[in-house]
């Protein structure tokens, strides 16, 4: 009997505490890794990982999928599904049952009675397959839909990489234009105090230097939140340097890539082939829900002893008589919601495909105005350069040179906005289409060294 007591305490889990974090992410960039090893699922093009000399985009994706602390939750929930799983495929434990009277007035061939029995609930075995095949189709749905997230968070990395850029850019642009005003304010004001220039002429200047400011303004609260964004993506602390290099990702897909990837769109997207899983999944909880209609049977076996001393032997049978629930109830809720999964993929793939003809219009609009402004932006800037050489030569009145700065200022940021806003469309597209560079070169490829 200790034998047997040692071997059950030897089975039995035990508890270990694990308290919380401080939540302060990492104070470094330099403290942060990005191993082949933690990117199972995504392979990325062959790049040696090196923060030393600054983050380009390829190597902010490569942290996105291994410290975004979403991706981390999402990690915790495939290993609760799996541990769902681990449960569903064990055995239901048998039930020893044993009672013992004693005599209240002990007597002559009368002895202490007792009963012992052992029973088992068959239809929980019965519907074990069916638990099991559930289970593991929703652990597959989980880790499909923790694929889609680590793609997701590439494309999120790649987004506010550029994003981070651009408005940086539009910050130095603008902030060149607020020097080179911030030169015609004095003049203005010792001309108002002069008399030479009334207010209502002097306005034109005031407020082409105060919407400057304005801008420039404006401009560092989108990158303070971008910066934070991208910050939390990586997993940094929020005072984390924080130092970007080379160019934004460049992502163009051809219309034969679009045409292929509406035609496989079922079989090589995360997030589709997550929802074909659950709804594997909720089939076997229909059939298990029918199964669990006919009567629930209780097989035991068991020895007893009255108390004048007679022993017994026998078996014991528990059925439940289908009468009124017949498990009826569950049996509508798992149609129901089958045949809301079959609806809600359905939708899904309707969505995307009409998401991806989408983009690839607005990508071909966006290009053609691209081109147009690009063009547009050049002659200004050189009128720009002009204009400024005719104002400095007294050749040109300052409100009219101020007029053709403040165009060639907003053609330029419009430029940068555009520019951005077709890398957001082709990110967009390449995520939609399965196609992130992610899924086609072995993990070993990624080279992750100590700078």
């Amino acid at each position: 009997m200790s034998i047997v007591a040692g071997l059950l305490l030897s089975a039995c889990a035990t508890y270990a505490p694990a308290p919380l974090g401080d939540g302060q992410g990492a104070a470094s960039v330099r403290q942060l890794t990005a191993p082949a090893a933690a990117m199972p699922t995504l392979a990325m093009p062959e790049h040696r990982f090196d923060p030393s000399s600054g983050l380009d985009v390829t190597e902010v994706a490569m942290l996105a999928v291994v410290n975004s602390p979403a991706l981390k939750v999402k990690r915790d929930e495939l290993g609760i599904a799996r541990a769902q799983a681990f449960a569903a495929g064990l055995l239901p434990d048998p039930q020893l049952n044993f009672g013992k009277d004693y005599l209240t007035h002990p007597g002559p061939g009368l002895s202490s009675a007792y009963n012992l029995g052992l029973s088992e609930d068959v239809t929980a075995l019965l519907m074990r397959s069916s638990r099991r095949a559930a289970a593991r189709s929703q652990a597959e749905q989980v880790n499909l839909d923790l694929l889609w997230a680590e793609w997701q968070s590439v494309a999120q990395a790649r987004l506010l990489f550029d994003q981070v850029q651009t408005l940086r850019a539009q910050q130095a642009r603008l902030t060149s234009e607020q020097t080179a005003l911030a030169r015609l304010e004095p003049a203005i004001h010792a001309a108002l105090h002069a008399g030479n220039l009334t207010y209502d002429t002097a306005s034109v200047g005031l407020n082409a230097g105060a919407d400057v400011r304005k801008r420039v303004a404006d401009t560092a609260i989108a990158l303070h939140q971008a910066e934070s964004d991208l910050h939390v993506l990586l997993g940094l602390a929020p005072n984390a340097r924080l130092d970007l290099v080379g160019a934004p990702y460049q992502a163009s897909a051809t219309p034969e890539q679009v045409q292929q990837a509406l035609t496989d769109l079922p079989r090589r997207r995360p997030d589709l082939l997550a929802l074909q899983a659950g709804y594997q999944s909720q089939e076997a909880q229909l059939r298990a829900a029918v199964l669990a209609q006919f009567p629930a049977l209780n097989v035991g076996f068991n020895k007893a002893r009255d108390t004048t001393d007679v022993s017994t032997r026998g078996f014991s049978i528990g059925i439940t008589l289908p009468l009124f629930d017949r498990n009826r109830g569950n049996i509508a809720i798992e149609k129901a919601t089958r045949q809301q999964l079959k609806d809600d993929y359905e939708a899904r793939v309707l969505d995307t495909r009409s998401d991806m003809q989408r983009l690839v219009a607005d990508l071909a609009t966006l290009q053609q105005q691209r081109v147009s402004l690009a063009a547009h932006a050049q002659q200004l800037d050189a009128a720009r350069r002009a204009a400024e050489t005719g104002w400095q030569q007294g050749l040109l009145d300052w409100p009219t040179y101020l007029t053709i700065r403040s165009s060639a200022l907003s053609a330029d940021l419009d430029l940068l906005d555009l520019q951005q806003q077709q890398a957001t469309q082709a990110i967009a597209l390449e995520a939609l289409l399965g196609n992130t560079d992610l899924a086609t070169v072995h993990p070993v490829s990624v080279k992750a060294v100590t700078p």
